[in-house]
């Protein structure tokens, strides 16, 4: 039996409990027959190499945004630097009353990112410091001053909860109400900041509706990683003229690996810890008229005890009313492992459910105690398939095709699984 849920009051409630370069080899051609080429010089019976011209150095070019005197800025401003022939040695931003704002430079140096949003309406001073190849240091200050507060907000979610443990294919998940259209995603991307520990590689998906964007590695997160995020979105501006509500930090845990998988065939769950097989269940899905959906999923939210009410969505001849136990939801459509006592009989033969995964009550039970919200399942062989964006979707692609999701340019080396450099995707 399943419960359908508007999608709109599960993401409420889930909200509510949370807070290069090419190396050239220089070549002579072959001369033919002149006679006036002349043998190479032997000295102490090495060859003597004339030695190629040096390259010039790189005039040395810097510059700093925003513009002197710049007013009304969002409180997401960053410090702008770009440098030629050298690099940027220090950054440094104070309030009009000198107290310094901690941030730090992006991996590739080209802008300087507060920790925190910038305070609504103050002046700003920022001081930076860059240093030519030859030694030559250089100093450019710019003042500026940031808007009123606008109030005109979109709403936004992470579903990353501070200090909690989560299974090893936990997407990070921000959200956002409305959602982001296109043209905007690359600078909202932009400003989505998240560090593993162990380092493993990373990328952005968005949702074709721009209402979600997730954050996976090739492969599930190795148990034990940390992983801290920043949805650093307050004040920045979108087309639409509405800007970001707020910043969101977490600081998370990945726990163990435990994996379930459910064939359709045989009616049957397979439940692995750490790759090793420890339980097989009898499993009843969902019947014929409502299917369950084939593919990967993920446990998104646990209840021990909850009622499935389906009038308002189904009406009085088809809707139900049912007390359920050991509750995990899977989709945003309702499709939920959850005890089912009425149909153990069936568990392993048939499927009689409205779509969801059935277990017999002992079994609901032990399972519920195991699993953690991010733990994946993978169902197959049923007459749906899983749709994009219908519950935490982003192990259902290949990682060809995530990749393909991202706003901004992703490198090469992370198109291809296994052959990316883990390094983090930035630093807040």
């Amino acid at each position: 039996m399943t419960r359908f849920v508007t999608r709109r009051a599960a993401i409420g409630k889930l909200l509510a409990v949370a807070a290069a370069g090419g190396l050239v080899l220089a070549t002579t051609a072959c001369g033919g027959d002149k006679t006036d080429q002349k043998a190479p010089a032997f000295v102490s019976g090495q060859q003597q190499v004339t030695p190629s011209p040096t390259a010039p150095p790189i005039p040395f070019q810097f510059a700093v945004t925003p513009a002197d005197k710049k007013k009304d800025l969002p409180v997401s401003t960053e410090i702008g630097t770009s440098v030629k022939g050298g690099e940027i040695t220090s950054v440094k931003l104070t309030d009009k009353s000198g107290k310094e704002v901690k941030g730090a430079l992006r991996e590739d140096k080209t802008s300087w990112v507060p920790n925190a949003p910038l305070k609504y309406k103050t002046d700003y001073t920022a001081t930076v410091i860059a240093t030519s190849a030859a030694g030559q240091a250089e100093t450019k200050t710019v003042s500026f001053s940031t808007k009123a507060k606008s109030g005109n907000d979109i709403g936004s979610g992470l579903y990353l909860f501070n200090g909690k443990t989560y299974g090893v294919a936990m997407p990070v998940v921000v959200e956002f109400s409305p959602g982001i259209a296109k043209k905007d995603r690359a600078a909202v991307q932009s400003r989505l900041f998240v560090r593993t520990d162990p380092p493993q590689p990373g990328v952005w998906h968005w949702v074709s509706s721009g209402t979600q964007a997730y954050y996976r590695a090739p492969d599930y997160w190795k148990p034990g990683t940390k992983i801290t995020v920043r949805a650093a979105i307050e004040g920045i501006p979108l087309s639409n003229g509405r800007v970001g509500d707020q910043d969101r930090k977490a600081t998370a845990t990945i726990g163990d690996k435990f994996e379930m998988k459910v064939e359709n065939k045989t009616k049957k769950m397979q439940v692995f810890k750490n790759d090793k097989l420890v339980k097989t269940f009898p499993v009843s899905l969902g019947k014929a008229s409502t299917p369950s959906s084939s593919g990967t999923m993920i446990v998104m939210d646990k209840q021990e005890h909850t009622v499935f009410d389906t009038f308002a969505e189904l009406g009085p001849e088809e809707g139900y009313r049912t007390d359920i136990d050991f509750a995990q939801r899977l989709t945003w459509g309702g499709e939920y492992i959850h005890s089912a006592p009425w149909s153990v009989g069936d568990q392993g033969r048939r499927n009689v459910s409205h779509g969801c995964v059935n277990l017999a009550p002992g079994n609901a039970s032990w399972l519920f105690g195991q699993t953690k919200v991010g733990d994946p399942i993978t169902i197959r062989g049923t007459e749906r398939k899983l749709e994009p964006g219908n519950g935490w979707t982003a192990w259902n692609l290949s990682w060809s095709d995530f990749v393909k999701g991202s706003a901004l340019p992703v490198p090469g080396s992370l198109k291809t699984p296994g052959s990316a450099t883990p390094t983090p995707t930035a630093t807040d």
